[in-house]
């Protein structure tokens, strides 16, 4: 079995049992449970609260590692391929305010570990192109 640096199980293990239910809601375009911390992780330094901190992704090394884990990454695409073939292209409309703003971070991350892919199709279509501007400025901070 591989070693897991970052702790990725605790994702897994968050994930299991509700994750045909946030695929449900995802695919009726309404986020009605408190999951987005684990199906939608963004870094750990922009939260506050506990699952924040505990699901946050600590940078790229570990962004790189949760796509590199095959249930994780399968999961990540499932959820992200789902709401961007919603009609809407309303964040706010899906996820509320907050929960809008934890996505772009979300999908800023991962289109920087993993460019080309459905990550950078979801900024284009609910953010009008437009990366989170404090994960970017973490990743950058991190990098020097």
């Amino acid at each position: 079995m591989e070693q897991d640096n970052y702790n990725l199980q605790r994702f897994i293990e968050a994930q299991d049992l509700i994750y045909p239910i946030v695929l449900k809601e995802l695919q009726e375009g309404r986020k009605r449970g408190h999951w987005m911390w684990y199906i939608f992780p963004q870094l750990k330094q922009l939260g506050y609260s506990f699952n924040s901190k505990f699901y946050g992704i600590s940078g790229i090394e570990e962004a790189t590692a949760y796509l590199g884990n095959p249930v994780l990454a399968q999961r990540l695409r499932e959820v992200s391929e789902t709401i961007l073939h919603l009609s809407t292209n309303d964040a706010v409309e899906v996820f509320g305010g907050i929960d809008s703003r934890k996505l772009c971070s979300c999908m800023t991350l991962f289109d920087i570990v993993s460019p080309d892919e459905v990550f950078a199709r979801i900024i284009d279509k609910y953010f009008n192109g437009q990366q989170d501007k404090c994960t970017i400025k973490i990743i950058n901070h991190l990098s020097t």
